[in-house]
């Protein structure tokens, strides 16, 4: 009885610490200054696990589809460029401005910390779709789904599929606003 007296004890003064420290301010919020290291630990860990439970049931389309290949890539260079750059665009003010930094998505993924050489596995898109659809809170990524039908979200997504190996010009083809790509909304 006196251990799980001293371990309650103990649990309620470090959640006593733990909300003297959050009422004090002293947490940086700024997104020009980095959590510590056990924090973005503790968010990248639950940002993760929360997303592998979530898109687990996810069922991808054939994403082998040319009018969303063109429909996904007005609409990433309209929504999502100025976040996650085009071919050749090392940064934005976008980019540098938040935290934590959005992923360089023109990349191949496997110098983004997920280490899949092609990023067009089943898996891949689920977790794209999921993250298009539903955004993420407080990173600066938002929630699409509210303004897009699943159609269109998985569009983007086959565009994000193709993206890592075009290169500039491709890109510039591929992103063009026009009668061509009929999925305007």
């Amino acid at each position: 009885m006196r251990i799980i007296t001293v371990l309650l004890s103990v649990a309620l003064i470090a959640t006593g610490a733990v909300a003297a420290f959050v009422y004090s301010g002293l947490y940086p919020v700024g997104a020009d200054t980095p959590h510590y290291s056990a924090t973005y630990w503790v968010l990248d860990f639950a940002r993760e696990r929360s997303i592998e439970r979530a898109m687990k049931d996810i069922e991808v389309p054939d994403l082998e589809n040319s009018e969303w290949l063109l429909a996904g890539g007005a609409d990433y260079e309209d929504m999502c460029s100025g976040c996650h750059l085009r071919p050749g665009m090392g940064e934005s003010d976008l980019s540098v401005g938040l935290y934590p930094s959005p992923p360089n998505l023109t990349i191949p993924r496997y110098i983004h910390r997920q280490n899949t050489p092609s990023g067009r596995t089943e898996k891949d898109a689920q977790r794209q779709f999921w993250i298009v659809k539903h955004g993420i809170k407080a990173s600066g990524m938002p929630a699409w789904g509210p303004t897009h039908d699943d159609e269109r979200i998985w569009a983007i997504v086959a565009f994000l599929q193709n993206l890592p190996d075009l290169n500039a010009e491709q890109y510039q083809i591929l992103t063009a606003r026009g009668e061509q790509n009929g999925m305007h909304h």
